[in-house]
């Protein structure tokens, strides 16, 4: 039996039959803007979603078309000092964590502003999707402070020279750049982004969950891994695929298509 879904601080999540979550951030106004209480609100829902033995598969959303996340508060950070502003970014940090610890695959559906904070989060996630009306940046060195935390992701996905772009000017560019870059897998126009996530979403919520939860384990490890280690962590994780009847369970339709003559 599925868990009620409680109640959360800005955000507001659902769940369909498959086991696919869907995670509403209720930023502060309508540019999605993520404040501390926003953060903290967020990162307990994420932290609740990654607990729940049924997920397929996570879909994180602005609560509206205008931004995914239009980046961290300004009025909050124009009044930190050292202290606090460690604390404020690690919070944004843990946030991030969050996400990137979801043991499901994680899905950002991106419409209008991601900016900052909200670019990071969104790098985050293990795909990303985006209406053409998306708008990328890192803006922190026009307010006066470096990008920092998961902008470290930035290089593994983009590579080096447009991170270098993006975190050095403070610039923004449109969702064509943002795949041409890498940062996104796919684009479409905004009446059928829902669509284009669902296209994702389907073929993982038909796969083996099991499997699908070993190979995002397996892609983390190798973000970091040597070869060696990571082809060795990979033998071990595909034999204890075989300590339940799961393999065999979605290989008999396979199996039996090709008995009958029929190509899988």
């Amino acid at each position: 039996m599925n868990t009620a879904i409680p109640e959360f601080q800005h955000s507001r999540v659902t769940r369909d039959a498959r086991g696919i979550y869907t995670l509403h951030i209720e930023g502060i106004k309508s540019l999605n803007i993520l404040s501390t209480p926003v953060t903290l609100g967020v990162t307990q829902t994420c932290r609740w979603i990654a607990a729940q033995p049924d997920a397929k598969a996570v879909v994180l959303r602005g609560i509206n078309d205008k931004a995914f996340v239009g980046g961290a508060n300004i009025f909050e950070m124009a009044e930190l000092e050292p202290a606090s502003a460690r604390a404020f970014i690690s919070c944004l940090r843990d946030l991030c964590d969050a996400v990137r610890e979801i043991p499901v695959p994680t899905i950002a559906r991106i419409a209008g502003l991601c900016l900052g904070a909200g670019l990071e989060l969104a790098a985050s996630c293990d795909i990303r999707l985006s209406a053409h009306n998306g708008v990328f940046g890192m803006p922190e060195v026009r307010i006066g402070i470096p990008s920092v935390i998961h902008a470290v992701l930035l290089p593994a996905i983009i590579g080096p020279g447009p991170t270098n772009w993006l975190l050095l000017t403070g610039e923004t560019v449109n969702a064509e750049q943002a795949k041409q870059w890498g940062f996104l897998e796919f684009t479409c126009e905004l009446d059928q982004l829902d669509a284009l996530v669902e296209h994702s979403v389907a073929p993982i919520a038909a796969s083996g969950p099991r499997a699908v939860r070993a190979q995002k384990t397996l892609l983390r490890h190798w973000e970091s891994d040597s070869i060696p280690v990571g082809l060795d962590r990979s033998v071990q994780m595909f034999g204890a695929s075989f300590e339940t009847n799961e393999p065999r369970q979605f290989m008999a339709p396979f199996l039996a298509r090709k008995r009958e003559g029929v190509a899988p």
